[in-house]
C-alpha cells in the first residue's frame, strides 16, 4: 500500500471522528434542550422528552457503531454528546439553568454517560464470514 492511500485512510477515519463528535455534540443540545418535557396524563406526569432523549442517546450511538463498523466513531460521538450535556448543566452568566434540580435532570445528566458506555463497550458479534470458516 502506497504511503499516499495510507494518508486517505487516515484522513477518512479523521473525518469520520469528527462528523462523529459533531453529530454529538449537535444531538446532546437538541436532547438537553427538550429533556423536560413532560405529558400529563390524570395528573400524573410522564417525562416523555428524558425517555426520547436517553432513547435517542442509545439510537444515535448504536447506529454510528454499525455504519462506520466499529467503536472509534462511536465513542466520538459519545463524547460529543456528554461533553454537551455537561456543559449545558452548568449554570449561565444570568444564574439560568437547563438541566434543573430533580430527578429528571439528575437522569438527564448521567444517563446519557451511562447509555454511551453501554453501547461503547458493548462486545462486538462476529461477521458472517468468521462464523463460516
Amino acid at each position: 500500500m502506497s504511503a499516499a492511500a495510507e494518508r486517505g485512510s487516515l484522513g477518512s477515519r479523521i473525518g469520520t471522528l469528527a462528523i462523529a463528535f459533531a453529530v454529538g455534540v449537535v444531538y446532546g443540545t437538541i436532547a438537553t434542550i427538550g429533556h423536560r418535557h413532560a405529558l400529563e396524563i390524570a395528573g400524573t406526569s410522564i417525562p416523555w422528552g428524558l425517555v426520547a432523549g436517553l432513547v435517542g442517546v442509545a439510537a444515535l450511538l448504536v447506529g454510528i457503531r454499525l455504519v462506520a463498523g466499529g467503536r472509534g466513531a462511536a465513542t466520538a460521538a459519545a463524547v460529543g454528546v456528554v461533553a454537551t450535556v455537561a456543559v449545558l448543566s452548568l449554570p449561565g452568566p444570568g444564574g439560568s439553568v437547563l438541566v434543573a434540580d430533580g430527578v429528571v435532570g439528575m437522569i438527564w445528566a448521567i444517563g446519557p454517560a451511562i447509555v454511551s458506555v453501554l453501547v461503547v463497550a458493548w462486545p462486538s458479534l462476529p461477521s458472517r464470514e468468521a462464523r463460516r470458516a
